[in-house]
């Protein structure tokens, strides 16, 4: 889906999380404590108004007034009760007034018009069935959006020396979240942030991801090293993941300015945008297993270092991305596209390279995507300023007579 599953970076990181949480709530709490919108029965009138023409035109009598009940019905669909009402009797009205310019008894009239009364009183009741559906379908996408802003919190558009954006859309029609998961945490040790892709999906998934993440956020403080950190989410996940659940996941670390930490369990290569627009994959030097899955190989990942100039940018990803096909069946090629979409703004590329990602789908995903661009902004050569203005010299006044 299109975000609806869609998260930005957070234009104004300095607001507690709080607030963004009670943000997310407050568009649900304002849909539930007010009634729909129900607008004027545009269709049913439409409906009615064409039954009349019909009539009108054929002069064919009592044939065609039964078709006045399909007002109603459709007000049903689109509108509240008090707009299934108004239907109902203008359906009414509109039968008496044809049946009495057809001259048609009174008793006639009631005969063909018997099922009106029923079918209106159905779609009332159908009606305000369908209003508290929505209602509840209202609370429920509310807290989705604050589980969203609990599990995925915002991320800053500027941290330290870095520019950062994000992406995320959910493959889920109504899903506000999924089992792709990502998270930078400023820390002593440096900014850290992690992106990966829990096996599965639904509820299950979205327990393993939090639980990651949990993990994640509390390891990337404590820890001084990018290893460690790996190792305490693999022993979590060992204790609480089934045999054959696993994440894979892509951790990157910054000690130091102009330097990134690599630790890759299994995901898909990050990319090294160079300030022109080359694009590198970061394979990993040993191929290591996911999170989750170390005990059956008993081999660790390798950390990787790589400088990182003023200027490039780290782009991860999850294989929603590089696995969304098209109607051919053909994969999206994002290593040879996103050069295409890379300027100084992060969230730009992102924006731009998402929707060439669902142009590419035909317009909705089949699995859940997240990007995650990281640009060190480039060093800024300070304007040098002159103390004082430009010193005039004196001018020789020739003297008089």
């Amino acid at each position: 889906m299109s975000q609806v599953g869609h998260v930005d970076g957070d234009p104004t990181p300095t607001r507690r999380f709080g607030a963004r949480v009670a943000d997310a709530v407050a568009p649900g709490r304002r849909r539930t404590a007010g009634q729909p919108a129900t607008g004027r029965p545009l269709l049913p009138a439409v409906v009615i108004a064409a039954v009349v023409l019909v009539d009108l035109a054929g002069g064919t009598g009592a044939v065609w007034l039964p078709l006045l009940a399909a007002g109603p019905a459709l007000a049903a669909t689109t509108n509240g009760p008090r707009g299934v009402l108004g239907a109902g009797l203008l359906a009414a009205v509109t039968g008496v007034a044809l049946g009495a310019g057809h001259g048609m008894s009174a008793h006639a009239v009631a005969a063909v018009l018997c099922a009106l009364p029923a079918v209106t009183a159905a779609s009332v009741l159908a009606s305000a069935l369908r209003h508290r559906r929505e209602r509840v379908l209202a609370a429920v996408r509310s807290v989705a959006e604050a589980a969203q802003q609990a599990l995925l919190q915002p991320v800053p558009e500027t941290v330290g020396p870095f520019q950062v954006a994000v992406r995320y859309s959910a493959a889920a029609a109504e899903a506000r979240i999924g089992g792709d998961l990502y998270a930078l945490v400023p820390t002593p040790h440096g900014i850290r942030l992690i992106v990966g892709d829990v096996r599965g999906k639904g509820l299950p998934a979205v327990g393993t991801a939090a639980l990651v993440l949990g993990v994640f956020r509390e390891a990337a403080h404590d820890e001084p090293d990018l290893p460690t950190v790996v190792d305490r989410i693999e022993r979590s996940l060992s204790r609480n993941l089934g045999p054959d659940d696993f994440v894979t996941a892509v951790v990157v670390g910054c000690p130091r300015p102009g330097e990134l930490e690599i630790v890759n369990c299994g995901h898909a290569p990050p990319l090294l945008l160079s300030a022109a627009h080359e694009v590198t994959a970061v394979e990993p030097e040993r191929p290591a297993p996911p999170l989750g899955l170390r005990a059956l190989t008993g081999q660790a990942p390798d950390l990787r270092r790589l400088p990182l100039a003023p200027g490039e940018q780290l782009l991860l990803y999850t294989d929603g991305v590089i696995e969304a096909r098209d109607h051919t069946g053909a994969f999206y090629p994002l290593a040879e596209r996103v050069h295409r979409h890379v300027c100084e703004e992060p969230a730009r590329t992102l924006g731009a390279l998402h929707d060439e990602l669902l142009a590419h789908v035909g317009g909705r995903l089949h699995d859940d995507a997240a990007l995650l661009l990281l640009r060190r902004e480039p060093v800024r050569e300070p304007v040098s300023v002159p103390l004082s203005g430009p010193r005039l010299r004196p001018r020789r006044v020739p003297p008089s007579g």
